[in-house]
């Protein structure tokens, strides 16, 4: 993508803020150990349920550990499992839907009918039932979420290479002898790419926001890590009287969703020609 795709993007004002939350949390994230006013698993006993303060911005949780330390820590372990899980789910369907629309017949076939399988089975259920019989932990999240979500991926860019093969560069190219392989990799995948980035920013917010229901059923991030998803698990225990447990992870998972959903739609508005005209 070049700059003037980026400026027509950021030109929306909702694309704009979207970009801006995404920076914000990134950063946040990223720079936790440095800006955490305390150890995320410090427990102290006599600080336990504190509401917040000056001294306790979040308040504390059930094990008198500072919620701001641990949303900023936990916050890390989101995002790395969002962008990696989208990372693998995005390398599954380009290639699939690459193979799928460049050959078609009988691969073509067989590709769409294993897509139609998977999308028939609720992702989130089939997640819960791999995750079953696996030991939760970071990496399995990634890898699992990664593995089953590959689907809608795999059908953009397979109808993406269908509508290019009849373009007239691509018949140009192979009249002029050019394999498979440069006609694949110089032509129709880099032609190629709106979808595909459309789809990755959007897949974040869906990662996100998978991991935070796994871990608050105990099924994915464990303690003592932070994940939002867990530190929201600690808060429906104590949620009459300490409503700040359930508050900030739960506005951090829906600011952050929205910011990569508000990007999304804007970086599918500038990449579209069709959407010149909005």
């Amino acid at each position: 993508m070049n700059h003037s795709i980026f400026r027509k993007a950021l030109s929306n004002p909702l694309a704009l803020a979207g970009f801006v939350i995404i920076v914000l949390v990134f950063l946040l994230s990223m720079l936790a150990p440095f800006i955490a006013p305390y150890d995320p698993n410090n427990i102290d006993v006599k600080a336990i349920l504190l509401g917040p303060s000056m001294q306790h911005w979040m308040g504390t949780d059930g094990l008198g550990r500072d919620v701001l330390s641990r949303m900023l820590h936990g916050g890390r372990i989101s995002l790395l499992v969002g962008l990696v899980a989208v990372g693998i789910s995005t390398v599954i369907g380009v290639l699939l839907g690459a193979i799928a629309g460049f050959y078609r017949g009988w691969i073509d076939t067989f590709i769409m009918r294993l897509v139609d399988i998977m999308l028939s089975i609720p992702s989130f259920f089939l997640i819960l039932a791999v995750i079953a019989f696996l030991t939760p932990s970071i990496i399995n999240i990634m890898i699992v979420i990664g593995l089953t979500s590959w689907m809608g991926v795999t059908r953009l860019v397979r109808a993406e290479f269908l509508s290019l093969s009849e373009r007239e560069f691509v018949t140009a190219s192979r009249t002029l002898g050019a394999k498979n392989a440069r006609l694949i990799f110089t032509h129709l995948l880099p032609n190629s790419l709106t979808p595909i980035i459309v789809s990755a920013v959007l897949g974040v917010a869906g990662a996100v926001l998978m991991e935070s229901g796994l871990s608050f059923l105990g099924l994915g991030v464990q303690a003592p890590q932070a994940s939002w998803g867990n530190i929201l698990t600690d808060g429906k225990e104590y949620i009459q009287f300490a409503w700040w447990l359930s508050l900030f992870p739960g506005l951090a998972i829906l600011i952050t969703v929205l910011g990569y959903n508000l990007l999304g739609e804007g970086l599918r508005d500038a990449l579209d020609p069709r959407s010149g005209s909005h």
